[in-house]
């Protein structure tokens, strides 16, 4: 039997078994299952001029869909997804609201050889919905190239491929792998699961073959972990000629030749099917959760007929324990809790002075050697590199109070106990909490200097830090989430370039590079201060409703050790067999579980 024939035997075998038990907890298991996105995606990256773009164009049937590679010089990322009818929008995550413009419009907003619409700024991505067969299966991203894999372009495409289903990796067959495409994929291999090579313009360089081989000797020297992997060869140009071939028969022959098909089929098989087991991963996890809590509910049935009256005594003193902490004036937790973000905010103001630090300097050095062609692009990289510091800043603060988090939760209660709180607040009806991003500022002239967008891994959707309120980190089983954004004034590179291109001056560049990067920290410093404050709240309510929801809890417990005290001795013997079947039961499936998610994590490690 196939893995995934297993993973859903499985599956299916222990949502029967928690039905029995607890009938809500299985159709929360089956919602999280039900609830994954339907539509894998696909992260295109590469350098400059590998045909990036035109093979993104070959794989959608569209050529020219996606402006080649060569013409774009900024850190927009295009987004191609699936609709009824063509549609394009300019997306500022943040407090801004995507823009629409019509698809013939699209290289005026990703590249740098074109002109802006007149009063709009630069959009972070760019969004299209098109009638393409293949977004019905997966959604594609084709993110810039310029400034090469080992500078900070490199760092935003790995943030994006680091969210996809998959990266397609593409290569050329001119020139063997670059330093910098191997110390990308180098990283990759430490961050992304799936990776699929394209070789492309095969039909340009007939020692191709050649060419494969030495860079398969270099994947296995600078990075092992893709030396068996497949290579894809393709040629975007065949596929384009066609669409223009005199004849059918021509016509099928080049499609075929230039292995796009090939590559489209490649990707639909393993992503999809990369897409279903992620689904079944994210559904044993559920059932990982809802299994500890059953199991400490059955223990404490066991106690309960066992013990009968010396478990009741145990479980009022425990009511009556926390009905103080919540009574108390002094709330010594709260107090905790209070510190434990002061030290939060202090460590995330030593990090944002430490990055901002690190970029000048980088920059300044930069100015100092650079020609004219360099320092023009300069501004530029300034904008992509704040973009990636932001997005560290975020990560931080939320790995940060997820810390908090999980300190405040261990001082308050037993393991068992938050094996119980992890999955009623996981199964809670509550909406997620969201920290609001900063207010809008009246739009001044100084506004082009600071485009205001929520920043994260991935496309910049928003990084999510999720706070497990059962201290273990289970992100996938959905606790309190708070969407961390840092703010950060990005554009401010753009601006200069369109604005000052004909002022080149070293002196004047490092001024403005001072000015964009004081800025940049300002706008950090007060939202993680405004986030922090409204994490706090959140956090104490959290733990107050914690509190609350294992009071209730143990009331119900009583109710139980009531019932069974009642109970003759006989029927106390039958129900305690049934109680410790079904322990029984639930912890054997509980190492199932583990043990599956072990040979997922095997199996998506080895691909």
């Amino acid at each position: 039997m196939t893995l995934p024939q297993t993973v859903k035997q499985a599956r299916e075998k222990l949502t029967a078994l928690v039905r029995e038990v607890d009938p809500k907890a299985a159709d929360w298991v089956d919602q999280v299952r039900s609830a994954r996105d339907r539509t894998p995606s696909v992260v295109v990256v590469g350098e400059t001029n590998r045909g990036k773009s035109s093979l993104v164009n070959a794989m959608l049937a569209t050529p020219g869909l996606s402006p080649v590679d060569a013409e774009v010089a900024t850190s927009t990322y295009l987004v191609f997804r699936h609709g009824e009818r063509w549609a394009s929008r300019a997306c500022y995550p943040g407090v801004l609201e995507p823009v629409p413009f019509e698809p013939a419009e699209l290289v005026n907003w990703v590249s740098a050889a074109h002109d802006l619409p007149e009063g709009q700024l630069p959009p972070r991505y760019v969004e299209v919905d098109a009638p393409v067969p293949l977004l019905e299966r997966m959604s594609v991203v084709d993110t810039p190239g310029v400034g090469g894999l080992d500078t900070v372009h490199g760092e935003l495409a790995l943030e994006a491929a680091a969210s996809a289903t998959a990266l397609l990796f593409v290569v050329d067959s001119s020139a063997p792998f670059t330093k910098g495409e191997l110390a990308f994929l180098h990283s990759v291999g430490e961050r992304v699961e799936t990776v699929v090579f394209a070789l492309t313009k095969t039909d340009q360089y007939r020692g191709w073959r050649q060419l494969l081989d030495a860079n398969k000797a270099l994947l296995s020297e600078h990075a092992p972990r893709f030396a068996d992997a497949v290579f894809h060869p393709v040629s975007s140009r065949m596929f384009e000629m066609a669409g223009k071939a005199p004849n059918p028969d021509a016509a099928a022959m080049l499609r075929e030749r230039s292995g796009i098909a090939d590559l489209q089929a490649a990707l639909q098989e393993l992503v999809v099917g990369r897409a279903s087991m992620l689904a079944e991963a994210n559904a044993l996890r559920a059932l990982a959760t809802v299994l500890a809590e059953l199991d400490v509910r059955l223990a404490g049935e066991q106690r309960a007929l066992s013990t009968g009256e010396e478990e009741a005594e145990v479980l009022r003193a425990r009511r009556e324990e926390l009905n103080s902490q919540r009574r108390s004036s002094t709330k010594g937790w709260q107090l905790k809790l209070r510190g434990e973000v002061q030290r939060a905010r202090v460590e995330c103001a030593h990090e944002v002075s430490r990055q901002m630090r690190d970029l000048q300097t980088w920059f300044r050095q930069a100015i100092d050697v650079a020609d004219r062609e360099a320092l023009a692009k300069l501004p530029e990289q300034v904008d992509a590199a704040l973009q990636v510091v932001s997005g560290r800043l975020s990560a931080l603060l939320a790995n940060r109070l997820a810390q908090v988090t999980d300190t405040s939760l261990a001082e308050l209660f037993s393991p068992d106990e938050l094996a119980v709180i992890r999955s009623q607040f996981a199964r809670g009806p509550h909406q997620p909490v969201a920290l609001r991003p900063p207010d809008k500022r009246p739009p001044t002239a100084e506004d082009k200097l600071l485009v205001f967008m929520g920043v994260s891994g991935g496309l910049g959707a928003g990084r999510l830090a999720v706070l497990p309120l059962a201290g273990l980190g289970v992100a996938a089983l959905n606790p309190i989430v708070l969407p961390v954004t840092v703010v950060l004034g990005l554009g401010a590179g753009w601006w200069m370039a369109r604005t000052r291109k004909h002022t080149a001056d070293k002196q004047h560049l490092k001024q403005w590079l001072s000015d964009a990067i004081a800025d940049a920290r300002s706008t950090v410093d007060q939202v993680v201060a405004e986030q922090l404050i409204v994490a706090e709240q959140h956090l104490s309510l959290a733990l107050d409703d914690a509190l609350g929801k294992r009071v209730e809890a143990i009331e119900a417990e009583l109710r139980d050790v009531d019932k069974a005290v009642r109970m003759e001795a006989g029927e106390r013997g039958r129900e305690l067999q049934t109680v410790t079947r079904r322990q029984s039961e639930l912890r054997s499936g509980r190492a199932l579980v583990d043990q599956l998610l072990g040979r997922i994590r095997t199996v998506r490690d080895r691909a």
